[in-house]
């Protein structure tokens, strides 16, 4: 496509769309092109949702670290209130 303009779409409208995809595969009555082009846009999809986890997960990480720049750690809650 000639001038394909990349849009910037939040994880979230990713997700969003990489749902359509799968829905419109799993049906199974594209014609090949479609579905590769289905696929195609799939996996970039699924490759910049990844990317904007490991960003988030790495934001976490530096959010998480103490004034001495090691992790601190927080005890974790199971949900398990029978500890009492």
């Amino acid at each position: 496509m000639a001038g394909k303009k990349k849009e910037t779409r939040t994880f979230e409208q990713q997700i969003t769309r990489l749902e359509e995809i799968v829905a419109q595969m799993e049906k199974g009555d594209a014609e090949l092109a479609d579905s590769l082009a289905l696929f195609d846009e799939g996996t970039a999809l699924i490759a910049s949702c990844s990317k904007l986890l490991d960003e988030a997960e790495q934001k976490v990480v530096q959010l998480m670290k103490g004034a001495d720049g090691a992790p601190v750690e927080l005890p974790f809650d199971t949900g398990d209130e029978t500890d009492e």
